[in-house]
């Protein structure tokens, strides 16, 4: 029997998408496409709850492939319970970083520059002048230093920071100079103007941020976060916030979507976006590439790229 795909983007437009599978398009909807039981490769739709993504995974007893649309795969492992041995599950490096990097720095230069009050100002029809923190010659920390982490990096670069550090799970050596161990993160706080969240949310980085980490902090620092919201302890922040001893600004928030009542909307020094690091215009495009690209490998049983993490395996 011919083994199926399943697709959360519709297989006619995606162009190059090699012969033999039966293409099943299903983006989330209360109605499976077919039978999950004869899915051998599935695409988790994009930008849905974790309770969407998971559903048919119970059901997919010949399932080879899981592949993401994000770079993260935290809104997947609740399902990888129900799957057999064997099977390998990727994530979309390669496709996120341009975007997310951009709204990294977006984030950055709007908190720094004041645009949130200049915005507000416009609306009083008020001229708000004055000196506001420059990215150029502060210093500058990315704490979960992979792909993201890497193009946040390459765009900071053209606006001068005076040092930019990097950390990650493990020590490491890069073009850019060395990645520092995640034990080292007490002793580089200090010392950092801006703070960059780019880690994926694992048991070793849940609660990461914490009223520790945030305490040694430097006055006036910035704290960004475009990882994932459990990442940082929201009633620590909020308590920094309300200090006004430090800035924070946040594509991503515990609890997410953040209700319209929770103070961390009217927190001082806080700039809120709504999940939106990848979810652009280069979204489509690069997620084409890569399951042309992965689905090639998979039909001619080539290495497949991104591989996370294979089930039964040891800590899955």
């Amino acid at each position: 029997m011919t083994a199926d795909v399943w697709l959360p983007i519709p297989p006619e437009e995606i162009e190059g998408l090699p012969e033999g599978p039966n293409y099943r398009f299903w983006d989330g909807g209360e109605t499976f496409p077919a039978d999950p039981g004869d899915c051998a490769f599935y695409v988790v739709p994009y930008m849905k709850p974790s309770e969407v993504g998971v559903r048919p995974l119970p059901g997919m007893t010949s399932v080879e492939v899981v592949q993401t649309l994000s770079a993260g795969i935290d809104h997947v492992e609740p399902g990888l319970k129900h799957l057999r041995p064997g099977v390998r599950l990727c994530n979309a490096r390669g496709v996120h970083e341009a975007s997310t990097a951009e709204l990294t720095l977006t984030l950055i230069l709007a908190s720094l520059r004041g645009i949130p009050d200049f915005v507000r100002a416009q609306d009083r029809g008020e001229w708000l002048g004055g000196f506001r923190p420059a990215l150029a010659d502060r210093n500058v920390l990315i704490v979960g230093y992979g792909s993201i982490g890497a193009a946040i990096e390459d765009r900071l670069a053209p606006f001068e920071p005076a040092r930019v550090a990097r950390v990650a799970r493990s020590e490491r050596t890069t073009a850019r100079g060395p990645v520092h161990p995640l034990t080292q993160l007490p002793a580089l706080l200090p010392e950092a103007d801006v703070v960059i969240l780019s880690t994926p949310l694992t048991e070793a980085t849940r609660g990461l941020v914490d009223a520790e980490f945030l305490a040694r902090m430097k006055d006036g620092a910035l704290l960004v976060n475009v990882a994932r919201g459990p990442v940082v302890d929201t009633k620590a922040l909020l308590a920094e916030l309300d200090s006004g001893r430090i800035t924070a600004a946040l594509d991503v928030t515990d609890p997410e979507p953040l209700p319209p009542a929770h103070p961390l909307w009217r927190a001082p020094g806080v700039l809120i976006s709504p999940h939106v690091g990848g979810p652009t215009s280069a979204f489509l495009p690069r997620a084409k590439r890569l399951l042309v690209d992965q689905l090639s490998r998979y039909v001619n049983q080539e290495p497949l790229r991104n591989v996370i993490l294979t089930t039964g395996t040891s800590g899955t």
